[in-house]
C-alpha cells in the first residue's frame, strides 16, 4: 500500500509561476543567484519529505469481528403412552444424550410387574438354549421328534382359542425350526413341547427357568409356564429390558426374532406377529396379548439419525390397548428419539461476522465462505468459536480466519475472507498524516 512520487512532480509547478524581474547590472545577477539557491534548497527539502511520506509504511487497518450466536434446535419431544407402561434405553449416543440414557432415557408408567403373555415364549427360547445350545444363529442343532403328547396340545391349545401352529403326527424337526415355530406366530403348543423336550415335563421346565432367571438378576419376574397364557406370567418394564439384552445377545434367538417369515416342514409357512420389523430399525424381539388392554411388545432397535453408528435402543411397551395401538405407541416413540436429532443452519456463505477500517477511511468486510450446519440432539446449547488473523495484503477474498461451531461432540466450520478492496491513501493524506505513518 505505497505510492511513489518525485521531485519533477513539483517542478511543474515552477513552470506556471510567473517569471521574476531580472535587476539590472551585476548586482541584479548576485540577487537572482542568491534567490535560486534559496528556491532550489527549499525544493530539495520539500521533495525529500514528500517522497519519504509518499513511500513509507502505512498503519495497519483495524481488524474487528464479533462471534455470531446461534440459537439452539427445538427441545426434543418423546412421545409417551399415557397409559400402561414404557421404558427405553439408549446406547451408543452417550456424547449426544448423556450417560445416563443407557440405564434410564425415558418412561412412564412406572415399574410395576404386569402380565408379560408371550413375551414368556422369550424366556423359554433363552432357558432351553442354556439347556441345550445351539453353536451358532444358523445351527440347526439336534433333531427333535416330537411325541403323540405333544402333538395333542394343538386341539388343547385351539379350544383355548391360544395361537397355535401345525403339528401332524410324527412331526421330526430341527430345535432352531422349532424354536422359530414357537417365536415367530407365538405357537403355545410349541412352546409346551419344547419345555418337555428340554426338560422332561413343563412343571420341570418353570423350575429351570426361575433357576435361570434368580442366576440372571431377574428377580422381578415371574414364570408359571412355558406360553405366557397364563396371566401370573409377570415382570417389570427394567426387568424385561434386561431380559431385551439377554435375547440380543443369544445369536440365535437374535436371529430368530428378527425373521420375518418362516417356512417349516409340519408346521407351514409362519409369519413373525411383530408387524414393526425393519420400522425405524426395528430387529426383534416379542409381541404378547392377553387381550384387555394387556398387550405388549419388547423391542430392540438400530435407528440411524445421522450421527454415524446407528443408536442401539431397547425399550418396551406394557399394557396397550390394542395390538395396532402398541405399535403406534412404539413408532411414536422411537420416531419422537429420531426427531429430536437435526442439523441446525449456524452460517450461510457472504454472512458477515467482522469488518477491516484504515485510520484513511476505506472499509471491507468478513465474510464467511461457505453455508454451514451441526447435526446436534434437542436444543443441545451451540459454541460459537471466531478466529482471525493479520491480513497479508488487505485484497479482496483474501482468507482472514475462521469460524468453528460446536454442539455436544460434533463441529463445523467455515473460513472467513475479506470482501472489497482497501483502497490506496491519497497522497494528500500521507502529507498531512506523518505521525501515523512508519
Amino acid at each position: 500500500m505505497t505510492t511513489s512520487h518525485t521531485l519533477s512532480d513539483f517542478a511543474d509547478l515552477l513552470d506556471d509561476a510567473p517569471p521574476e524581474p531580472t535587476p539590472p547590472g551585476p548586482a541584479g545577477k548576485i540577487v537572482a543567484l542568491s534567490f535560486l539557491g534559496v528556491i532550489l534548497l527549499l525544493l530539495a527539502g520539500s521533495g525529500g519529505y514528500v517522497w519519504w511520506a509518499s513511500t513509507a509504511a502505512l498503519p495497519a487497518p483495524t481488524v474487528t469481528s464479533q462471534a455470531p450466536a446461534v440459537a439452539p434446535g427445538a427441545a426434543s419431544s418423546v412421545p409417551m403412552p399415557a397409559t400402561g407402561a414404557a421404558l427405553l434405553r439408549v446406547e451408543g449416543g452417550d456424547a449426544f444424550l448423556g450417560p445416563d440414557a443407557a440405564n434410564l432415557f425415558a418412561s412412564t408408567g412406572g415399574d410395576d410387574a404386569r402380565s408379560i403373555a408371550s413375551v414368556a415364549k422369550l424366556i423359554t427360547a433363552l432357558v432351553v438354549l442354556d439347556a441345550h445350545p445351539l453353536a451358532s444363529a444358523d445351527d440347526p442343532g439336534p433333531t427333535i421328534s416330537f411325541t403323540k403328547a405333544d402333538t395333542d396340545l394343538y386341539d388343547q391349545f385351539y379350544v383355548q382359542d391360544a395361537v397355535v401352529a401345525r403339528m401332524p403326527d410324527g412331526t421330526r424337526m430341527s430345535q432352531h425350526d422349532a424354536l422359530a415355530t414357537m417365536l415367530l406366530p407365538s405357537a403355545a403348543n410349541y412352546a409346551v413341547a419344547l419345555a418337555r423336550w428340554g426338560f422332561g415335563s413343563e412343571g420341570a421346565y418353570v423350575q429351570a427357568a426361575r433357576a435361570w432367571l434368580s442366576a440372571n438378576g431377574l428377580t422381578n419376574t415371574r414364570i408359571v409356564d412355558a406360553t405366557g397364557l397364563d396371566s401370573r406370567n409377570t415382570s417389570t418394564p427394567s426387568d424385561l429390558l434386561a431380559l431385551a439384552r439377554l435375547a440380543a445377545a443369544n445369536p440365535a434367538v437374535a436371529a430368530i426374532a428378527a425373521t420375518g417369515s418362516i417356512d417349516v416342514p409340519g408346521p407351514g409357512y409362519v409369519t413373525n406377529t411383530n408387524d414393526l420389523l425393519g420400522t425405524l430399525g426395528i430387529t426383534g424381539l416379542k409381541t404378547g396379548n392377553l387381550g384387555d388392554g394387556t398387550f405388549n411388545l419388547l423391542f430392540t432397535s438400530r435407528l440411524d439419525v445421522g450421527v454415524g453408528t446407528p443408536l442401539q435402543i431397547t425399550g418396551v411397551r406394557m399394557g396397550g390397548e390394542t395390538h395396532d395401538s402398541t405399535d403406534d405407541d412404539v413408532r411414536r416413540m422411537l420416531q419422537g428419539v429420531a426427531d429430536g436429532f437435526h442439523d441446525v443452519a449456524v452460517g450461510t456463505v457472504g454472512d458477515t461476522v467482522g469488518s477491516i477500517s484504515t485510520p484513511w477511511g476505506a472499509k471491507a468486510s468478513l465474510v464467511l465462505t461457505q453455508t454451514s450446519e451441526v447435526r446436534t440432539w434437542s436444543d443441545t446449547p451451540i459454541a460459537v468459536d471466531l478466529k482471525t488473523t493479520t491480513p497479508q495484503n488487505y485484497a479482496d477474498g483474501e482468507v482472514v480466519g475462521s469460524v468453528s461451531w460446536t454442539a455436544g461432540p460434533r463441529s463445523t466450520s467455515s473460513s472467513v475472507k475479506i470482501s472489497g478492496a482497501i483502497e490506496e491513501p491519497t497522497l494528500w493524506w500521507r502529507l498531512t498524516h506523518p505521525g501515523e505513518l512508519g
